[in-house]
């Protein structure tokens, strides 16, 4: 086995002792490795492995997540920059994340409570996810700094004039029955967080963003060897436990990420008579292949789709399907 990067990180331990670990990716037979080693003194070390296969991205998101981990555990690597930053950009920070840092640690609970109660109904009302009303996030901030005036609402990170247009007034009727915070503008923030709480906070959203990555890895791992099995869109949908448009907007980033869904694709549309496919592609050709909407009531008609209910699910997809072929061979022209 060939050790490709090795580095050391050390931090501080009980009785002012020097703990230390080494980090290092290793390459056998096409085959990658990510070990970490903890330095148990006089005891034998202690090995974990966070990643073992083939894959160089899933190799490097392991290794990623698995540094933010530690520094957030404490430790420093020798060499600086493992997560292409430098440590004290980390330390200073930007007066954005600080807000936010401090927001998700001072949160008033009530507030927090009532904030998301009106978000519930107001995305039921707007039929709409509620995290595109506003994110816990968001909630946490807003109930964190109580802000009492239009202007105030603004200088929440992420707040932005849309969210002020559409949902200020609301916003503001509940925050203004709780008292006020520490007050507008934000700039007291960075003298009132614990820099070690921050640190620590930084690399906890580091870890969380690298364990995304991992579980969105897997999850395309599984479904391409689905797709290899020969498995249909109704058993992709049970095995992954995807909503249907999820797993259809996956299925279209593997195609234009090169993969060959061309066997899903005939699969699908088998049964679809190819007048029927041929009617679809004019009328991408015709109206365009960005929205499906236009196409779907060119190709049938406005009141022939009014509550087809799941085939108007299955006639989405295989519209979706087409428009891969379609963009296909629209590259393949250009090219």
């Amino acid at each position: 086995m060939q050790v490709v990067f090795l580095n050391t990180f050390e931090k501080s331990g009980q009785n002012s002792r020097t703990e230390q670990a080494q980090l290092s990716i290793c390459e056998q037979n096409g085959v990658w490795s990510v070990i970490w080693t903890t330095s148990l003194g006089e005891m034998q070390d202690q090995q974990f492995v966070w990643f073992e296969g083939s894959s160089w991205e899933e190799m490097m998101t392991a290794f990623r997540h698995g540094i933010a981990v530690q520094m957030g555990d404490g430790y420093q690597p020798i060499i600086d920059g493992m997560l292409d930053e430098r440590r004290s950009h980390e330390g200073q920070g930007s007066m954005y994340s600080m807000i936010q840092c401090y927001g998700e640690m001072n949160a008033d609970s009530a507030l927090f409570e009532a904030l998301r109660d009106w978000r519930r109904s107001k995305a039921a009302e707007l039929k709409k996810s509620a995290y595109l009303v506003a994110s816990n996030r968001m909630l946490w901030m807003l109930s964190a700094y109580v802000p009492h005036q239009p202007d105030e609402l603004l200088q929440i990170p992420g707040w932005g004039e849309t969210k002020q247009a559409a949902y200020a007034e609301e916003v503001l009727a509940i925050t203004r029955t709780f008292e006020s915070g520490q007050g507008f503008p934000l700039n007291w923030v960075s003298g009132a967080l614990d820099p070690k709480d921050y640190t620590k906070w930084i690399y906890k959203q580091k870890e969380n963003k690298y364990k995304s990555q991992m579980e969105r890895q897997q999850e395309k791992r599984k479904l391409l060897s689905a797709i290899a099995e020969g498995k249909s869109i109704e058993e992709l949908l049970a095995q992954t436990d995807l909503p249907r448009r999820d797993l259809m907007e996956r299925i279209e980033q593997l195609e234009t990420e090169g993969y060959d869904l061309e066997p899903l694709i005939e699969k699908e549309l088998e049964s679809m008579p190819e007048i029927e496919q041929q009617l679809v592609w004019d009328a991408m050709a015709a109206v365009g292949d960005r929205y499906l909407k236009p196409v779907l009531h060119r190709v049938y008609g406005e009141e022939a789709v009014i509550g087809k209910g799941k085939s108007l699910d299955l006639m989405y997809d295989r519209l979706r399907l087409i428009r891969l072929r379609y963009r296909r061979t629209k590259t393949d022209q250009v090219s």
